[in-house]
């Protein structure tokens, strides 16, 4: 493997070794062997978190008495991970005005980052009390300090708007498919709003502390649908700040999640972190789905694209700490359950269900499959019983009430139908069980039963696998469960609303032989005991660490923004100015709507100057040392409505036609151009427009664009490869006489004659500019300004090659490419009449630097092939151009050959009215 020098991350302290692997997976092997061998080194340490030693999902009340001494001890010098969850890992209950007691609180996220040491975490999150007083406050921030916590302070408004209303009431029945609330009253979207405003608010709150509590060097880690809006709060703050976001729930098809009012806030708000997580890949591929579709960003097998900007995303599925069940196991109290449970079930099977009584558990389905299959194998009743323990959550709410009367009810029947005096086949409890007892309860059962509706993971999968290694019993998982993924090839896989095929598996898993219960429980083991939840958190923060750095190295790569202040004072300090701007997606109005994908359609099918633009560009235009050049792809009736009014050149169609507004149209094509193609072409691109909906082809008299932003985009994307196909299998390369460039732009194919280029068209524009206004300086300032196509990208590098190698930092290997163009590009623009063609006193002034001529330089750049050479032979001593005088700049777009950019046209218009402003300052 190949290695670079490069520098330590900061804050990366286990990262010691200075040589790095060129690739992320070489990175991540390398440290995924670190940690191995760290594991090696310290098997026999204690555990350093023996706190939480007795901590589990569903405890009970006795947990109360936990020590903590392991978060006291000093910890050696590890990497800090911030962890900032809705709610801290303890519970906080008042003793005194100043005195607190601190209990466990149970929680899927608190069991699955026990155990883990790879770093120095430090806990921030709502102690789930209202503390309104300071002195309560100081008090409990002391206490929790002692326990590596960090309190974020919520009064109750805000946690009745943000937590009950927009986290509990909206976010988590959408992502478990259940839909947004229908509620019967006008108020529904003002309602919406002040729940989301809330929402905004308390995720501000939790940015405020981490900031407060924030070193160099620290990982942030954001846990849940709580917390969407914290990256951006913390990037804002910070944007060097290490931050990941991971999903403890399902994310939902996009066709779920465009229905929120807040889409596309939320979607923007999460893709400020730099690494985001998912339990599946299905959760990550919905996301990038969501992203697509609705942001209209470009989606990657990598994560999500934004101007340049790579979030990643990608699963980590989470796991438990094994060894915390497998040692429970030989723990005495709970061998003496286990001896009391087989007393108990001598004789009978038992199947066993571990819930919270929620819609999305499917506990009434469960149920439901099993008196299905009491009815169908009579031979089994009396012979197996259901053990369904079902933990009461939100018991205040109603649609939860109705769940609990409707369970009840369904096991009164069955009960009452299959029972007898001495049994009966289903032992339902509506509370939790303690760790002892819950360890033991797994270790008797014979059938697991996860019947999930929708859930992120289900770790009660993993931990009855994780006590089955004596009994090696069966486990039916839902195949909507997030669990399902990683231990769906050791468990029986069935679709919970498919009552009879529920049933059918439990008498599969009821008649098992043991030698395949032993081959499957062995996979499933296996990978519980592997995929820990160390493991997983050791990942996860490797990855982001790694992002990170794959980050820097990106950003090394762009451009930087556009210099405003400098552009501006070598504007003014300069006697012979060139401003050559684009105009679609650079000085037009802005189309995007807030939540739609790209804007709007119609508006952006007809292209209308921005109207902030008026007065700027009258101002620049009316300047006689400033030369103003609109150069677009656009056709002329287009130009000429936007620009007709002000004193500038036009050149429309990349070029091909020119104009300055008080003259007439000029055409640059050469005399022999065939252009016949663009009718046998323009069928097939009438073809893909009718068959793709929401797209449009633009017919101009030198080329065809077929635009496809608003279509579906995969369906877009599968059209444009049909489109594409057919093209350079079909008419373009059966017809000999035809030359053309096909051009593929993001969402967009363009069909031009070949050698159609912006760059290859400026030096004719400025040929013919340095005719009609008999220039007697030379232009000491050029400004190119656009959102070009990359093929259009010439014109950004057409004045590098004359310019020496200083601090802007474009490369060496640029220019020396450049100067291999042709210089027949340089030609003139072939003048229509021949009293133009003689004019040219005026470019032979004595100038600083001058360049062969243009007959006398060779290449391959493609222009060279379709354009007869110009009878006239112009000197390019018409420059007198330094490194500082020339600022290219592309707008959206940051690969590009730009030395700077700018993000939109919003952007470009403020530069130019301060342009205007600064320049209409008398001296």
């Amino acid at each position: 493997m190949n290695f670079i020098k490069t520098e330590r991350m900061p804050g990366n302290k286990y990262n010691g070794n200075p040589a790095t692997p060129t690739t992320r997976t070489g990175r991540l092997l390398r440290e995924r062997e670190r940690k191995r061998t760290s594991k090696a080194c310290h098997a026999n340490e204690p555990t350093e978190i023996n706190g939480f030693e007795h901590e589990q999902r569903l405890r009970g009340s006795d947990d109360s008495g936990v020590s903590y001494e392991g978060w006291e001890k000093p910890e050696r010098e590890r990497q800090r991970l911030l962890v900032v969850a809705n709610r801290l890992p303890v519970s906080a209950v008042r003793r005194g005005e100043e005195s607190w007691s601190l209990e466990i609180s149970a929680g899927g996220l608190v069991s699955a980052l026990l155990g883990v040491k790879a770093f120095e975490a430090r806990w921030i999150g709502w102690a789930g009390v209202n503390v309104p007083d300071d002195a309560g406050q100081r008090a409990l921030t002391k206490a929790l300090a002692e326990k590596r916590c960090i309190p974020v302070f919520l009064d109750e408004e805000i946690v009745h708007q943000y937590y009950n209303g927009y986290c509990n009431n909206i976010l988590w029945p959408l992502f478990h498919y259940l839909g947004l609330p229908q509620e019967d009253r006008l108020a529904t979207t003002r309602s919406f709003q002040s729940q989301f405003d809330a929402y905004k608010k308390a995720n501000q709150m939790f940015a405020d502390v981490v900031n407060q509590h924030y070193l160099d060097g620290d990982v942030v880690w954001c846990h849940d649908y709580h917390l969407m809006f914290l990256p951006k709060c913390l990037k804002t703050y910070n944007s060097k700040m290490k931050v990941g976001w991971f999903l403890h729930t399902p994310f939902p098809s996009s066709e779920i999640h465009r229905t929120l009012p807040s889409r596309a806030e939320l979607l923007r708000a999460v893709l400020a972190a730099d690494l985001v997580g998912f339990h599946t890949y299905d959760y990550a591929r919905h996301f990038i789905s969501a992203c697509t579709r609705i942001l209209g960003l470009e989606g990657t097998p990598e994560g999500v694209e934004d101007q340049g900007r790579l979030t990643r995303v990608a699963a980590f599925p989470i796991g438990i700490d094994s060894d915390r069940f497998i040692s429970a196991l030989k723990v005495t109290q709970v061998q003496e359950h286990i001896k009391e449970l087989q007393e108990r079930f001598s004789g009978v099977k038992v199947m066993l269900g571990v819930d919270r009584l929620d819609m999305i558990k499917g506990i009434p389905q469960k149920i439901l499959a099993f008196e299905k299959f009491l009815e169908e194998n009579p031979n089994w009743r009396e012979k197996v019983v259901l053990l369904q323990i079902a933990v009461p959550t939100r018991t205040d709410v109603p649609e939860y009430q109705k769940l609990t009367s409707q369970v009840h009810e369904i096991v009164g029947r069955i009960n009452g139908r299959f029972g007898t005096l001495n049994t009966v086949p289903i032992h339902h409890l509506d509370r939790s069980l303690d760790f002892h007892a819950l360890c033991a309860l797994y270790a008797v059962t014979d059938v697991a039963l996860v019947t999930s509706l929708r859930d992120g993971m289900n770790l009660v999968s993993y931990e009855f696998v994780a006590c089955q290694d004596t009994k090696k019993g069966v486990l039916i998982l839902s195949e909507f469960a997030g669990a399902a993924q990683s231990l769906g090839a050791g468990a029986i896989l069935v679709n919970p609303w498919n009552i009879t095929e529920v049933a059918s598996s439990i008498a599969d898993a009821l008649n098992m032989p043991a030698e395949e219960r032993e081959k499957r429980h062995g996979h499933n083991f296996r990978h519980v005991t592997n995929h820990t939840a160390q493991e997983w958190a050791e990942t996860f923060v490797s990855e982001l660490n790694d992002t990170v750095h794959e980050t820097q190295q990106r950003i090394r790569q762009i451009p930087p923004q556009l210099p405003v202040k400098d552009a501006i004072e070598h504007y003014l300090q300069s006697s012979n100015r060139l401003l050559i701007l684009g105009f679609n997606a650079t000085l037009t109005e802005p189309v995007d709507t807030p939540g739609t994908r790209g804007g709007e359609q119609i508006r952006e099918m007809e292209l209308n100057l921005h109207p902030e633009l008026k007065e700027p560009l009258t101002a620049l235009c009316s300047d006689p040392k400033t030369t103003i050049v609109v150069l677009s792809g656009s056709c002329r009736k287009v130009l000429d409505k936007n620009f007709g009014e002000y004193n500038m050149w036009l050149a429309a169609e990349n070029g091909m036609f020119l104009r300055n507004t008080e003259g007439e149209w000029m055409t640059a094509m050469q005399e022999h151009l065939d252009m016949e193609w663009l009718d046998s072409l323009a069928h097939v691109f009438e073809y893909f427009t009718e068959r793709t909906p929401r797209s449009h082809v633009d017919v101009r008299e030198t080329s065809l664009v077929w635009n496809y932003k608003y279509a579906d985009p995969e369906f877009g994307r599968s059209q444009a490869r049909d489109m594409l196909q057919h093209l350079w299998t079909g008419p373009i390369s059966n017809a000999s006489n035809v030359s053309v460039d096909v051009v593929q732009g993001s969402r967009s194919i363009e069909v031009r004659a070949v050698g159609v280029t912006k760059g290859a068209a400026i030096a004719r524009i400025l040929g013919e500019i340095i005719h009609s206004k008999s220039i007697s300086t030379p232009i000491d300032y050029v400004l190119c300004i656009g959102h070009f196509l990359g093929k259009d990208e010439d014109i950004y590098t057409f004045f590098e090659p004359e310019l020496p190698f200083d601090t802007i930092g474009i490369p060496r290997s640029r220019v020396t490419d450049i100067s291999r163009l042709p210089g027949e590009r340089r030609a003139p623009l072939k003048l229509p009449t021949a009293s133009r063609s003689g004019s040219k006193s005026s470019s032979h002034n004595k100038t600083p630097r001058t360049v062969p001529n243009a007959e006398k330089k060779t290449g391959n750049h493609v222009c060279g092939s379709s354009r007869r050479p110009s009878p006239e032979v112009v000197s390019w001593n018409v420059l007198d151009l330094k490194g500082e005088n020339y600022f290219s700049c592309s707008v959206g777009r940051t690969r590009t050959s730009a030395r700077y950019v700018l993000v939109s046209s919003d952007e470009v218009v403020a530069f130019l009215k301060e342009l205007a402003r600064a320049s209409s300052v008398p001296s």
